[in-house]
């Protein structure tokens, strides 16, 4: 992820638990260097390519 994402990461945190309610704090617990973990994570629960994720995490 860019680090324009990581430095807005708790608002851009907030704006995914409002459109995806199904995702958790523990779902979207950004910790550097894990962040293909997390990805494959959140791409399990909402159905969605690592690609589709990334777009929906830039544009939050």
């Amino acid at each position: 992820m860019n680090n324009n994402v990581k430095g807005y990461w708790n608002e851009k945190k907030e704006k995914l638990k409002k459109s995806y309610p199904s995702l958790t704090d523990k779902d979207l617990s950004f910790n550097e260097g894990k962040e293909k973990e997390m990805l494959e994570i959140l791409g399990y629960k909402l159905g969605k390519t690592k690609l589709e994720l990334l777009d929906i995490i830039i544009t939050a």
